[in-house]
């Protein structure tokens, strides 16, 4: 099984061991579980919008630096309209601006978690460009 390297604080080791007995054994169970679940969710999500939609999404993550304190709802409404607000993305791409904001705002926090950072992926990922946006969308 290939290696992984993971952060985590002392509250989080504390969680595996207490829950797992090692902090291997709660590593190997949950970071697989993690990928599969975060695949199946944004899958589903990504049902909920258009492609023009999707493409306004990633392109109001470019050049952002995705920090957890900032994954929730009110974050990625508020990318989202800045982008819309500042330079049109929404237009470019062809979606209806209020239709968008209408489906963000019936998402929780953990689906725009999700959303955000399946949209801030397409810009470190080796796939980044604008020939490939089409590609990522459709992917998965």
């Amino acid at each position: 099984m290939p290696q992984v390297a993971a952060r985590i604080n002392i509250e989080q080791e504390r969680w595996l061991k207490d829950y797992f007995r090692t902090k291997s054994a709660g590593a190997e169970f949950i970071l697989p579980w993690a990928v599969d679940t975060f695949f199946r969710a944004i899958n589903a999500i990504k049902q909920m919008f258009s492609v023009a939609e999707l493409k306004t999404i990633v392109e109001a993550h470019k050049d952002m630096k995705l920090m957890p304190d900032h994954t929730r709802l009110s974050y990625l409404l508020l990318r989202v309209a800045d982008a819309c607000d500042l330079n049109n993305v929404h237009m470019r791409h062809g979606a209806s601006r209020s239709s968008l904001e209408s489906k963000l705002k019936g998402l929780d926090d953990t689906q725009a978690t999700a959303l955000m950072v399946w949209a801030s992926a397409f810009w470190v990922s080796r796939q980044c460009s604008a020939e490939n946006l089409d590609d990522y969308i459709r992917a998965y």
